[in-house]
């Protein structure tokens, strides 16, 4: 199987797993440029678990659609686990969603420092009345395996999260 039958796959699992629990999701990507949401949009019937999602690629957007705060943004910078959870917890409250999934991360091939390298992807998963658990990954490869990965590991988190509801 190719990679976009394999994240095609995985977007069919979260919607399954997502229908079980009950629950719709809403998205807040930075660094995937809405591409969660291109895969989960791709399953047929999608429009009953998934709700909306955000991309906030600049500061500026993760503050105005999100409510993230400009001093959490400058002392963490946006990849950070403060300022994805903080997305997560926005996207909650900007939408009817139970289930929120933010990601932030370097993909490159510019950007990178010694503390947060090229391929650092931050992910938070907030729940309405919930916990919001976040988590790093640092992915190998140039700028488009880095964001696929992340796509696929978002996913994956999703699913599990869902399966776990």
């Amino acid at each position: 199987m190719n990679e976009d039958g394999a994240l095609a796959d995985l977007a069919v699992r979260v919607g399954l797993a997502l229908r079980h629990a009950g629950w719709r999701l809403t998205l807040a990507e930075s660094c995937t440029g809405g591409w969660v949401a291109k895969a989960v949009t791709d399953v047929a019937g999608s429009s009953s678990w998934f709700e909306r999602g955000f991309v906030t690629y600049s500061n500026a957007a993760k503050e105005q659609q999100l409510g993230v705060s400009p001093a959490l943004l400058a002392a963490q910078g946006a990849v950070s686990a403060g300022v994805v959870e903080a997305m997560a917890r926005g996207a909650l409250q900007a939408s009817p969603a139970d289930l929120a999934l933010a990601i932030s991360g370097i993909a490159g091939p510019d950007g990178g420092t010694l503390d947060k390298p090229v391929g650092l992807v931050w992910f938070a998963l907030a729940l309405r009345g919930g916990q919001t658990l976040s988590q790093s990954h640092v992915f190998e490869g140039n700028r488009e395996a880095v964001r696929r990965a992340a796509v696929a590991q978002g996913l994956e988190l999703i699913a599990g999260a869902a399966h776990r509801g």
